[in-house]
């Protein structure tokens, strides 16, 4: 049994408005706190009009603000997109508002295009080479300050919110082994260097002041349903966006469709069905099955699922679903 979490993108599905998406990651929080999942992050894109969570730090309080004992945070905020002290305030803010809840994943992609990251007055090339050196110093402001500290994080000081290491290359494993930081590995949408990553970094962990040993966590899509075929229709959406994806065609998360053929050329689809390979797909016995092998091959210590589902209720579902699985650790639910 390990602990099972979501990741969510707070989709705007085709129909629905921004405050719509908002209040949908609302109602989700609600739903994984009472079905026992461990945590709720959210993660930092722009310029996509299917995607509401740009603003993360404030979506975070606002689903933070709905439950009570779920765990909150990002997967990730961008941190190359950001000063540490922005980042720090940010969270010693939520912090203080959800205190003993917040947790901080950092990535150093944009989380958009180039025009956008340009915009976002990111310098791409320095953003990335300092990378390192930024989460050193967010430590620092979200540490007990030194003596004569001359910069610091008001909130973020003595914050202490823990910090997790997102990537889906072996960069980030290096990097996360290195600093002795818990892992998430982005295989929901970058399966291809999974497992070599898993590896590098138990081989080359290094004990730090939060963590003694090595701690991975693994990502897949999930739709989750009463029959498989509903699973499979209902999964059309994350499909038909990815296709969108790669032709760079902007829209609000997809309705689902009966069938994908028509939809994608032969191609898009070998492609589309690479990426998304460890999607957990189906029935309740036909996810477990597919969880079963895929945790027993990574070992992972905990699982995040992104369940982009375009209606809300159906997702809630899944959500209900995935936590009957006897291989969730559920987390109580206290008062």
């Amino acid at each position: 049994m390990i602990p099972f979490s979501i990741l969510d993108l707070s989709p705007i599905g085709e129909g629905y408005s921004v405050r719509e998406a908002l209040d949908q990651s609302r109602r989700l929080a609600i739903k994984a706190e009472e079905e026992g999942y461990k945590r709720l992050w959210l993660a930092e894109h722009h310029g996509m009009p299917g995607i509401a969570s740009a603003a993360t730090s404030i979506v975070i309080g606002h689903v933070g603000a709905a439950t009570k004992t779920i765990r909150v945070g990002s997967g990730g905020i961008m941190l190359p997109n950001h000063s540490p002290l922005v980042i720090a305030e940010q969270f010693g803010t939520l912090e203080a508002l959800l205190p003993g809840r917040v947790d901080l994943g950092l990535g150093r992609a944009p989380g958009t295009d180039m025009r956008t990251a340009s915009a976002l007055r990111r310098n791409l090339e320095a953003g990335a080479e300092s990378f390192p050196h930024d989460i050193l110093e967010l430590q620092r402001l979200l540490g007990t300050p030194e003596p004569n500290q001359g910069l610091l994080a008001v909130p973020g000081m003595e914050a202490n919110v823990p910090i997790w290491l997102l990537g889906s290359s072996i960069y980030s494993a290096h990097l996360a082994a290195a600093l002795g930081l818990p892992y998430a590995f982005a295989s929901h949408f970058a399966p291809d260097m999974l497992m070599e990553a898993i590896a590098i970094y138990r081989d080359r962990f290094q004990p730090s002041l939060t963590l003694d040993k090595p701690y991975v966590m693994v990502g897949v899509m999930g739709v989750a349903a009463d029959t498989d075929e509903e699973a499979q229709k209902l999964f059309t959406s994350s499909q038909q966006q990815f296709v969108n994806l790669r032709k760079n065609v902007r829209t609000r998360f997809p309705k689902p469709i009966d069938s994908m053929e028509g939809f994608w050329t032969p191609m898009e689809k070998m492609n589309v069905e690479h990426t998304l390979r460890y999607a957990a797909v189906g029935s309740v016995q036909t996810v477990e099955a597919h969880l079963k092998e895929f945790l027993g091959e990574t070992e992972a210590d905990e699982l995040i699922v992104s369940m982009p589902i375009h209606d809300i209720e159906t997702r809630l579902r899944s959500v209900e679903l995935f936590a009957s699985l006897p291989m969730m650790e559920r987390q109580a639910l206290t008062t």
